[in-house]
């Protein structure tokens, strides 16, 4: 929470360095992608902007990574990536590219990061998409002690971000969730729908509509182990009955039609004929 700004003797430049140090260390390496890579004029991306890479490996230059969204394996060169501790530190971020980020889809109002200067190490400032990106410059005290109002001061950055998690207190809106939070599902977490498969149509003209409503006689398969309901075979029955009963009327017509002669247009009056 924030504290009363308090006059303290100002701590040596090293300390000051170890404490940065310390705070990153104390969460996992993860990185960013802030631009495509390759670049959509090349070829189509194999990570894209505001994806989270999951380090395997550095090499000179370049980052063995594993993608948190598609589990892709590849290699990119660090300057297609930003670093993230916590979640919603990152480092190298200047103030367009935190803006490009935060309107990324999945960011929300609320969404943030604090961002570290590339030019300066240990300089921040707390980016929060509104209606639109809002940014806060971050001061630091001599005692290492951060504020973005003088009127509070943090002993650390994470005390700055939880307090401003529970109320906005004189910036744009309470901080919601880190900027990309909702991209960083792991692809064996997320669903899938079921494959579908084709089958032949299934030809209910075949069936005996007796058998689907007795289960008792021999060689009918029992109600319990059958996949239609006991309502279902009793609609389709009756479907088929009237289905039967349609078609023996048509033979029926058609037979009756071919006992009709021509008419005997000499006589005056037509024979009856049943």
């Amino acid at each position: 929470m924030g504290n009363v700004m308090k006059s303290q003797e100002a701590g040596s430049h090293t300390a000051t360095n170890y404490f940065d140090a310390s705070f990153k260390a104390s969460d996992d390496e993860n990185l960013v992608v802030i631009s495509d890579y390759p670049s959509r004029d090349i070829s189509q991306p194999i990570f894209k902007i505001g994806e989270k890479l999951k380090v395997l490996a550095q090499e000179a230059s370049w980052w063995k990574v594993r993608s948190l969204q598609t589990g892709t394996e590849n290699c990119i060169p660090n300057n297609h990536v930003a670093k993230v501790y916590h979640g919603w530190l990152f480092e190298g971020v200047g103030r367009q590219k935190a803006e490009e980020l935060l309107n990324l889809p999945g960011n929300t109002v609320g969404s943030f990061l604090i961002r570290e200067s590339p030019s300066q190490r240990g300089v921040y400032s707390l980016s929060v998409r509104h209606r639109s990106v809002k940014h806060y410059k971050i001061f630091r005290l001599d005692n290492s002690w951060y504020y973005i109002s003088p009127r509070l001061t943090f002993q650390c950055l994470e005390d700055m971000v939880n307090h401003y998690s529970d109320s906005s207190d004189g910036i744009c809106c309470i901080l919601s969730a880190p900027c990309l939070a909702l991209n960083s599902t792991a692809p064996s977490s997320v669903s899938q729908a079921p494959p579908v498969v084709m089958r032949r149509n299934f030809n209910w003209r075949k069936v005996n509509s007796s058998q689907l409503l007795n289960s008792n006689n021999e060689g009918s398969v029992d109600s319990r182990h059958s996949m239609v309901s006991y309502g279902v075979r009793s609609s389709i029955a009756a479907y088929l009955s009237i289905s039967e009963e349609q078609e023996r009327k048509t033979r029926r017509n058609k037979k009756g039609w071919t006992v009709y002669g021509m008419p005997n247009h000499s006589n005056t009056e037509e024979e009856n004929t049943d």
